[in-house]
């Protein structure tokens, strides 16, 4: 399999397939004109637009109704079905899944300022996280207080100026397992550790719980753009990657 190093950002085919040994993931991005938002808005259900509208600011509002019209969409291509009628069940954690026969094809979504990226596999559980890389001068009592005792030791050990991107590196792995197993909020973010020097390719290192974990899941680091941290963490090892970039019908061309 390869890496996302490996893997450029690529326009996608014309029509896409996904296999049971492969992996996809997509880029898009959340900025949007005002009537691009018209379009997209009715793809979305009627909890989904109502939730849209409860947010305060007008561009968080349009991010979200793209987010959400853009899981629709391709989820609609893999499946060959409407958008607009796809339904989701939700489990404790609020992680949702396809309802019915198409509950097979597994997927999970993240986005940070103004980039989204999906992922898809079939029958296997993955999740994904993206974050923008920032100045955090609290970054060390985070660790602390959110990464295992040998993550923080790690990253204590970092000259200053790598620092910065090892944090970012780190959450983002930590957040694509908690994601795929499903965990949300409750998971303990100590109770296990993932590799975060420079240059050490992304692993899932050790579950206190359960050390079988790692051998069940392969952790890949991504590469979303110039400025971001991402990762994807999927069950099994043969599996490979995939990435697309979407990109929205410009207003010119409709």
């Amino acid at each position: 399999m390869s890496a996302a190093a490996d893997s450029p950002w690529n326009g996608p085919p014309e029509f896409i397939d996904l296999l049971p040994d492969e992996v996809h993931v997509w880029r898009a991005p959340l900025s949007v004109s005002p009537s691009q938002l018209q379009t997209l808005a009715p793809i979305l259900a009627a909890a989904e637009r109502q939730r849209a509208e409860r947010f305060h600011f007008e561009k968080d509002r349009g991010e979200f109704i793209a987010g959400r019209a853009m899981l629709r969409t391709l989820l609609g291509r893999y499946l060959h079905r409407e958008p607009s009628q796809l339904e989701f069940n939700y489990g404790a954690s609020g992680k949702p899944r396809l309802a019915g026969e198409d509950s097979s094809l597994r997927f999970n979504l993240s986005h940070s300022h103004g980039i989204a990226l999906y992922a898809f596999s079939r029958d296997r559980e993955i999740g994904i996280d993206v974050e923008q890389v920032r100045s955090n001068a609290d970054a060390e009592k985070i660790a602390e207080r959110f990464f295992s005792a040998q993550e923080v030791a790690v990253f204590r050990d970092l000259p200053a100026c790598q620092r910065e991107k090892a944090f970012f590196d780190c959450w983002t792995r930590k957040e694509a397992y908690i994601k795929a197993k499903g965990d949300g909020l409750t998971a303990a973010l100590d109770a296990f550790s993932v590799s975060l020097s420079p240059g050490e390719p992304a692993a899932l290192l050790h579950v206190r719980d359960d050390p079988r974990e790692v051998s069940r899941w392969s952790l890949r680091e991504l590469e979303p753009g110039p400025g971001y941290a991402g990762a994807i963490i999927v069950e099994g090892n043969d599996w490979r990657l995939e990435c697309w970039e979407w990109k929205w019908q410009s207003d010119s061309n409709r």
